[in-house]
């Protein structure tokens, strides 16, 4: 109903204020609702003589983890223990991330490729790798290593230095040496040089056209720097060779087999989803845009790299940051074979304190913080990497 001019309306009929007005409404019953079921559950608790709090983060865990970043004894408190398996939660996400981006890619492509018998098996994946859960996955590989791998002091050792194992993969590793401090520093500078060479090189490319050879230049820096510095420091060749003692091996680096088995089921899992993810992507590339690419003599690595890829990136970004935090997640599934992850310490932390609901919530928040993080870094690089319109 249409209103004379300068006739006030009255607070009720106006659609601004009813709106601000119901929201208030709902954040007030929400807020309501919230505070009863915290007090009712407090209440119950007391009633039982539950402790709650925070308080028994600072008592001494009184149990051993068999896989830790960081120093760590049955000594330590219940917080280091937590930060423990959170960072064991992180180091299984983050490298099974970059596996299984790689390999989830490379299976994409070959579902594309012209070759049939390429094609077929990297069909033949998909169809497996998906249809198969991951828990099952989880086992299969679990059991590998204690149904069919030896002893350590049996164990099989295909190549020097190199070890397989029920007790997992030792191999062998470079001695510590001043040199790998260093080797790291200017992998790092190299790191950030052929960043800021890439952004000067794109600039000069739109200004005069010219094509700078960043790739080449770029691996040239990576593996020349580190490699200049070993050299300036004797070329150290050392190595901390893994050896049998007692019942297990010492020196080198050892893989469990629990980290493994983990890492092999979420990475072969995850991968079959990510590669019909790029082969989507690839597909939404109209075809004449690479048949144009292809009349001007582009090579098909080029039609690829050039031509494809930026404009599917758009189209696979999205669905592969689900599968990023779909990876996370399926960690958790890691108490099944006995990887001390996030969720295995903090269960064990509720049996022996019974703090249950600060259990529960804290694996609520750090589950939560790794998928908000992982959604943060790929809508940042969907935003680098989107096409601009003109």
């Amino acid at each position: 109903m249409a209103t004379q001019k300068g006739e006030k309306i009255p607070f009720w009929l106006d659609p601004k204020k009813r709106a601000v007005f119901f929201q208030f409404c709902v954040f007030c019953m929400v807020g309501l609702l919230a505070y009863y079921l915290v007090s009712n559950t407090l209440e119950n608790l007391e009633k039982q003589s539950i402790a709650t709090g925070w308080s028994f983060l600072h008592k001494e865990s009184s149990f051993e983890i068999g896989e830790s970043l960081i120093s760590y004894s049955a000594a330590s408190t219940y917080l280091r223990a937590l930060i423990v398996g959170a960072l064991n939660t992180l180091k299984v996400s983050f490298i099974g991330i970059i596996f299984t981006v790689i390999l989830g890619t490379i299976i994409g492509v070959a579902r594309l490729s012209s070759n049939w018998l390429v094609s077929k098996l990297a069909g033949l994946y998909i169809e497996v790798m998906q249809d198969i859960p991951v828990l099952l996955q989880l086992f299969f590989w679990y059991a590998i290593f204690y149904e069919s791998l030896p002893g350590p002091h049996d164990a099989l050792s295909p190549i020097k230095g190199l070890f397989l194992s029920n007790r997992g993969v030792a191999f062998a590793v470079p001695a510590r040496h001043p040199a790998h401090l260093y080797m790291l520093l200017a992998l790092a500078a190299a790191v950030i040089a052929v960043y800021l060479i890439r952004r000067w090189a794109k600039k000069r490319q739109d200004a005069t056209g010219k094509i700078f050879p960043t790739f080449r230049v770029g691996i040239a820096l990576i593996i020349g720097l580190p490699l200049g510095v070993w050299l300036a420091f004797g070329a150290p060749t050392a190595m901390n060779i893994p050896r049998i003692s007692g019942f297990n091996f010492k020196g080198g680096m050892t893989l469990s087999p629990e980290f493994i088995a983990l890492l092999l089921g979420l990475v072969l899992y995850t991968s079959a989803f990510v590669a019909e993810v790029v082969r989507a992507g690839i597909q939404s590339v109209s075809k004449g845009q690479r048949e144009a690419a292809m009349a001007i003599g582009l090579r098909p690595t080029l039609v690829l790299n050039l031509v494809i890829l930026p404009q599917a990136l758009r189209v696979i970004i999205p669905p592969l940051t689900s599968q990023m935090l779909n990876l996370t997640k399926n960690s958790s599934l890691a108490v099944a074979i006995g990887y001390p992850d996030f969720v295995s310490v903090a269960n064990t932390t509720i049996n022996q304190t019974g703090q249950s609901i600060e259990g529960v919530a804290l694996i609520m928040a750090v589950y939560l913080i790794f998928s908000l993080s992982t959604s943060a870094f790929m809508n940042w690089y969907n935003k680098r990497v989107k096409l601009v319109e003109r």
